[in-house]
């Protein structure tokens, strides 16, 4: 299989797993021990963010045939960005499970000192930073170029560009931006797999 259509697919099989990682999520109030409990110690919490890793691993994959810089640079988005979704992932879980368990801990004094660890913290926004200007760039990139079609990545690098931002809206909104994150994927994958087709 061509490249480019290997990159098409990685980018389908991305945009599904950005979608599938806030629909399927287990969604609580996690400001409240309970409602923490009730989303960490889930095991969809350790598969949904894992749907997310393996999106943000095979996302700079697909954007070699698109761009090179586009692609260095969300390689380096998500190197950073995955050490705070792992220690999320499976410290959080962890956690929970033994608060779960009847074990002694606050669970809220250990999610928030999990979440915003400074060091911890500090890489995962340089990596989501990164990771929107890469998009962003492979966006303006493939405007600019006309291989093509011009609006095949705006999607795409608007949603990497909201990535930050969804953070601090509710369920139905990371869900919807699981939904442009799915669109714009897919869309770029289809225009990259077009492209391979007239190029056999």
């Amino acid at each position: 299989m061509p490249r480019t259509r290997l990159a098409a697919v990685a980018l389908a099989v991305a945009g599904v797993l950005f979608l599938l990682y806030p629909a399927l999520r287990p969604w609580a109030d996690e400001s409240t021990a309970a409602g923490a409990l009730h989303a960490m110690s889930s095991p969809w919490w350790v598969a949904t963010h894992i749907f997310a890793m393996v999106g943000f691993i095979l996302v700079p994959l697909a954007l070699l045939p698109v761009h090179r810089t586009a692609a260095i640079i969300m390689w380096v988005g998500a190197g950073l960005t995955l050490p705070y979704y792992g220690a999320e992932d499976f410290a959080l879980n962890t956690i929970a499970s033994k608060v779960a368990d009847g074990q002694r801990l606050d669970l809220l004094d250990l999610a928030e000192s999990i979440r915003f660890h400074p060091a911890g913290a500090t890489m995962f926004l340089t990596g989501l930073l990164l990771l929107g200007v890469g998009a962003v760039t492979a966006a303006v990139a493939t405007w600019r170029a006309g291989a093509l079609p011009r609006f095949s990545a705006v999607l795409f690098g608007a949603g990497f560009a909201l990535f930050i931002p969804q953070f601090y809206v509710g369920e139905a909104g990371r869900i919807a931006h699981g939904v442009l994150m799915l669109a714009g994927c897919a869309w770029l994958a289809a225009a990259l797999w077009r492209q391979s087709s007239l190029n056999d």
